[in-house]
């Protein structure tokens, strides 16, 4: 196995260690989840750019790649729903523009093809990288401000709390609107493979 395929892997791996951090109530669990996240998304940037360059590209590479940034996203949204960070609205709409590009995948790979994601596919996971960054960076000021190292009035720390949210809440948006841009350039591009014959 290729360096590029070990790192894809390795985001795997990494993912339970980004959600028992975000679950499991510890000091400064936050700022645990956004290492392990980060290092997750770094392998993201890492594997295909060394792929590319060393001419690394398999096939396994092709397929496992996005797969591996869905079942990293798609973890970490599902968390903060747990925790009350994000609408369930948002991630119905993610896992549907998902299963419906897997679904692309799959037929192709029935014809033997593999087809790899497009520069939308990548905008994608960005602004998603993006916005959960800037959620556990936002919610771990919020712990900061709970645990007194930053002194505030309860009040301001609640308003403060919930202006944070909608501010997580709609760089998700962006993020999903990306996400609904790129499935549509995704099935257009792949509608051979889409026949109702």
């Amino acid at each position: 196995m290729n360096l590029p395929n070990k790192l894809t892997l390795l985001r795997i791996i990494l993912v339970p260690f980004t959600i028992a951090a975000i679950l499991i109530d510890f000091p400064f669990h936050y700022l645990v989840a956004l290492a392990f996240f980060g290092a997750a998304s770094l392998t993201d940037m890492f594997d295909g750019k060394i792929a590319r360059s060393r001419n690394l590209v398999t096939n396994f590479g092709k397929f496992c790649d996005p797969l591996a940034d869905k079942i990293l996203v798609i973890s970490v949204l599902l968390c903060f729903l747990q925790c009350g960070l994000c609408d369930c609205v948002l991630i119905i709409v993610v896992l549907f523009r998902e299963f419906a590009v897997s679904s692309v995948r799959l037929m192709a790979a029935s014809e033997g093809k593999v087809v790899a994601a497009n520069i939308w596919g990548k905008v994608k996971t960005v602004t998603q990288i993006i916005a959960i960054i800037l959620i556990f960076v936002l919610q771990f000021t919020v712990e900061l401000m709970n645990m007194s190292f930053i002194p505030l009035d309860a009040n301001d720390v609640a308003v403060i709390q919930t202006v944070f949210f909608w501010v997580g809440e709609i760089t998700l948006w962006i993020s999903t609107l990306f996400c609904i841009i790129s499935g549509i350039i995704y099935m257009v591009d792949n509608r051979e493979f889409i026949s109702m014959e």
